[in-house]
């Protein structure tokens, strides 16, 4: 049910995105990421500590969607998010993490990803994401004992905050996942983000562009 409604919202977004003037712009791009701090908890399992954690080499990278203006855009986006040495350190059992978001925000101000101008902005955003912890070197002696560490899904809200021109936004942003249904289950990632916005497709409705 959950699920649904954000897909609702996300039609509902879109169709708000679109009912403005002709004059609303267009792009693609790619968005980049380094996780400053990530954790994902598992659904508890009454076996082995279900949080895994990383501070270092947690990069992310996925094609991005605008629709707007200068001042306001819509975004979608995804992106698949790895930690190379994410652990847990109460019982080290395995090494890394990944996650894949799947949002849908809004952008205000500079980090409409469509403006002109140098500005500061922020975006407000929401989705799922699909997280996975110890991706390697899972001691056989912990799946002896039943740990099973498979793909968990959480709804993600995000908060950023940041600068942008000419198609670039740079934002540091904080998101944090949760899925009532599964105990103990929660993600969080709080880093820095960098949007491109290429340059070529947000020029298609700006009348400048076709002198």
């Amino acid at each position: 049910m959950t699920e649904r409604l954000s897909q609702y919202i996300v039609l509902f977004l879109l169709f708000l995105s679109f009912a403005p003037s002709a004059s609303a712009q267009f792009g693609i791009g790619m968005t980049f990421s380094n996780d400053l701090y990530n954790r994902y908890d598992n659904p508890t399992d009454g076996i082995a500590h279900n949080a895994n954690g990383s501070i270092i080499l947690n990069l992310g990278l996925g094609p991005k969607i605008w629709v707007g203006g200068e001042s306001f855009s819509l975004s979608l986006e995804s992106q698949a998010v790895i930690g190379f040495f994410g652990l847990s350190i109460p019982d080290t059992k395995g090494l890394g993490n990944v996650a894949f978001p799947m949002m849908a925000k809004l952008n205000f101000g500079g980090v409409s990803g469509l403006n002109k101008e140098g500005r500061f902005g922020l975006n407000i955003g929401g989705g799922l994401q699909y997280n996975k912890t110890e991706l390697y070197y899972l001691g056989s002696d912990y799946k002896e004992r039943g740990v099973d560490r498979a793909f968990f899904k959480t709804y993600v809200v995000q908060l950023g905050y940041g600068f942008g021109m000419t198609g670039f936004a740079a934002t540091f942003y904080v998101r944090y996942g949760f899925n009532p249904d599964l105990d103990g289950a929660n993600s969080l990632n709080i880093g820095l983000q960098y949007d491109f916005n290429f340059p070529k497709l947000k020029k298609i409705d700006d009348p400048n562009s076709r002198l």
